[in-house]
Order: structure tokens, then C-alpha cells, then sequence
């Protein structure tokens, strides 16, 4: 009976040694992991064999290299190198201005009849500079060189008969500028001026500032009115300005001349442009 019992039961007993066999393999080859994990730092050991990668590693870094790109073009018909520059936007042209003004000239004030005025021997020299595809020249007068003749009894007519011998009114330039187009004969030049009436050493009335600008086509204003004439071929032009004349601080000079009013100023000229060298 005894016998019969452990032949049945041999099969069972060599399963449950086989499988605790099993485990304590598995636990030894574990512990194995562990040691090896605590001594090279969680470096994972495996039972097949290892297959070893080759990494190409580059031993010099890459070049870049820096191209110049130069903007030119072929001539294939002349068989030459021809290289493209970008236009600039403006001329190294550079101009001598004169001016000169010319008599039979009018001032005009207020509703007054106008002043007949001979501005012979006035001149001013400037500088003009001309634009990329434009005909017109930016000029620019030193007023220091600019004298406008005064009125006075030998230059100025009013009603015909001339100034009193005492009475004088200074012209004194402070800009005079603008621009000349050479291709039409057309001027515009912005002028400032203070106007100094004096009557002998006894009276001198504070300045009039009169700011206009002088064209060579037409100016208006509310009371007055004038029309110039454009350059022509020897520089000979009119140029006429509406300016309004602000108060100033002399009650007698405002009551006289009705300020504030419009002024009128039509001048006889002759500009002449030279290329500097």
C-alpha cells in the first residue's frame, strides 16, 4: 500500500522541486543583477551574448564656408565684366546763384497807389543744389552778402514826385531761399525782411517784419494782387509777393499805414546759375 502510494505520488514531488529549482535560479541570477547594479550604477547585465554596434563618430567639425554674392552681368556681346551699382538718390551737382535787381520797380501798402522804386544795384549770392530726376535747383542766399538798395528820395516815387529828402526805410534781408526750376523758368523764393522807417535822426519807428514769397507766377491776397514772369534765357524774370503786415508797438506808424494790411512787392531781376567745379 505504501509503496503503491509513492509511486503515485513521484511525479507530483519531482514537478514541485523542478519549479522550486526554477525560482531559485531565477533568484540567483537576480541577485547577481542587484550586486551589479549597486557596484557600476544600474548598468543591466544580460545572459546572451552581447552584439556590438559600431557608432561613426565625426572627428572634425563641419566647415561652413561664407560665399560673396557681387551683382553683375555679363556683356556677351562686347565680351566684358560689367558691374551693377545701385542709383543713388541724389546728384553731387552743386550751383553758384547770383541775383541781381533791376529798377522799375513798385512797392505797394495798404490801399496806397503804389511806390515807384528803382532797386538797381541790389545783389546776393547763394548755393543751389539740384535733385536726382528732378529739373529743379534748392537754392539758398547769404543774407550776408544780399543788399536790397533803401528807399529814399533818389531811388523811391510816390504820385510822381520823390521822397521827402528825410524820410528812408532800410531794407534789411533775414532769409531768402526757396527753389528755381530750370527746365519752366519758375521761382519761388520765400523772403524775410525788416522794413526800418526813419525820418532824419528824429524818428525811427520799429521794424516791419514782412515775410512772402516771391514768384515768378501769380500772388494773392485779399487786397492785393500780382503776376511775375518766369526766367528766360539771360535770367531775367519778375517776381512779385503778397506779404500781411502785423501791428507794431508805434501808434502813429499803424494809423499812417492802416495796420495790420497787405503789402505788395514787384521786383525786376536777373538770376544766373553757374555749375561749380
Amino acid at each position: 500500500m505504501r509503496s503503491q502510494y509513492t509511486s503515485k505520488c513521484q511525479p507530483q514531488i519531482f514537478l514541485i522541486c523542478s519549479a522550486h529549482l526554477f525560482h531559485f535560479l531565477e533568484l540567483k541570477n537576480l541577485t547577481k543583477l542587484f550586486h551589479s547594479q549597486h557596484k557600476m550604477g544600474w548598468k543591466f547585465i544580460s545572459l546572451e551574448p552581447p552584439i556590438l554596434y559600431q557608432i561613426p563618430v565625426r572627428t572634425t567639425p563641419p566647415c561652413f564656408r561664407t560665399k560673396a554674392i557681387a551683382f553683375s552681368s555679363n556683356a556677351p556681346n562686347k565680351g566684358g565684366h560689367v558691374s551693377t551699382k545701385l542709383p543713388l538718390s541724389k546728384t553731387n551737382d552743386v550751383y553758384s546763384v547770383s541775383f541781381k535787381t533791376l529798377g522799375a520797380c513798385k512797392l505797394g501798402i495798404s490801399r496806397y497807389p503804389d511806390f515807384e522804386y528803382n532797386a538797381q544795384g541790389g545783389t546776393g549770392t547763394g548755393t543751389g543744389s539740384k535733385v536726382a530726376d528732378s529739373d529743379e535747383l534748392s537754392v539758398s542766399f547769404d543774407v550776408k552778402t544780399l543788399y536790397i538798395p533803401p528807399l529814399t528820395s533818389s531811388t523811391t516815387k510816390f504820385l510822381g514826385l520823390p521822397l521827402p529828402p528825410f524820410l528812408k526805410i532800410h531794407i534789411v534781408p533775414q532769409l531768402f531761399q526757396g527753389n528755381i526750376d530750370q527746365e519752366s523758368g519758375k521761382v519761388d523764393l520765400e523772403f524775410l525782411a525788416k522794413f526800418c522807417f526813419s525820418v532824419g535822426s528824429i524818428y525811427e519807428a520799429p521794424p516791419l517784419v514782412v515775410k512772402t514769397v516771391l514768384t515768378s507766377d501769380e500772388s494773392k491776397g485779399k487786397m492785393r494782387s500780382g503776376r511775375g514772369e518766369r526766367l528766360d534765357e539771360e535770367g531775367n524774370c519778375k517776381l512779385v509777393g503778397v506779404a500781411f503786415v502785423e501791428p507794431i508797438d508805434d501808434v502813429f506808424m499803424n494809423t499812417f499805414l492802416s495796420l495790420p494790411t497787405e503789402c505788395l512787392a514787384k521786383l525786376n531781376a536777373v538770376i544766373t546759375l553757374s555749375k561749380s567745379s
